[in-house]
């Protein structure tokens, strides 16, 4: 009996040996780099420059005032349109050549700041739905169609809009 299970345990060995020997002959081995890219914190500021589509008088019919991205004004038909016209001004801020991109809501209501309870709105219009930013910045201008209704209400408009900035 003992020469029996002397020959198992013989046995057995010889087979763990091979299976061992077999998985070390298979052994392979592989080597990764981890890396990481740190970009500046990308910012926006407004530089001052406000949507302004100057002195608007109203006429017997809704008609439209239009501020392209360059500031430059378009009075529409039955209106008379005076003054200052500027799109509003961004400055960005990140890591040069890194590409952002720009969002600008696509309206913005003007609210009547003396006689409260009229307003108007404005369809925006951004100069550029991407920048690359070259020497850690970029900018980028606002400019608007400001739908003015027959006989709108006279007074002093306003309201403010948010624009977002991000890597791609």
């Amino acid at each position: 009996m003992k020469t029996i299970f002397a020959k198992a345990a013989l046995i057995g060995t010889a087979i763990a040996t091979l299976g061992m020997g077999a998985s070390a002959a298979n052994a392979a081995s592989a080597t990764a780099t981890a890396k990481a890219k740190i970009l500046r914190q990308v910012t926006v500021t407004h530089n001052g420059v406000d949507l302004q589509f100057g002195t608007i008088v109203t006429g017997t019919s809704a008609s439209t005032v239009a501020v392209s991205t360059a500031g430059v004004k378009t009075c529409g038909a039955g209106l008379v349109c005076s003054g200052l016209a500027t799109a509003a001004g961004f400055t960005i801020g990140g890591t040069t050549g890194q590409v952002v991109t720009i969002a600008v809501p696509a309206t913005v209501q003007l609210d009547n700041i003396t006689t409260p309870g009229t307003f108007m709105i404005a369809g925006l219009t951004s100069s550029a739905t991407t920048a690359t930013m070259v020497a850690n910045a970029g900018a980028f201008s606002v400019g608007g169609l400001l739908a003015v209704g027959a006989n709108q209400a006279d007074g002093d408009y306003e309201g403010s809009f948010t624009v977002n900035v991000d890597y791609q």
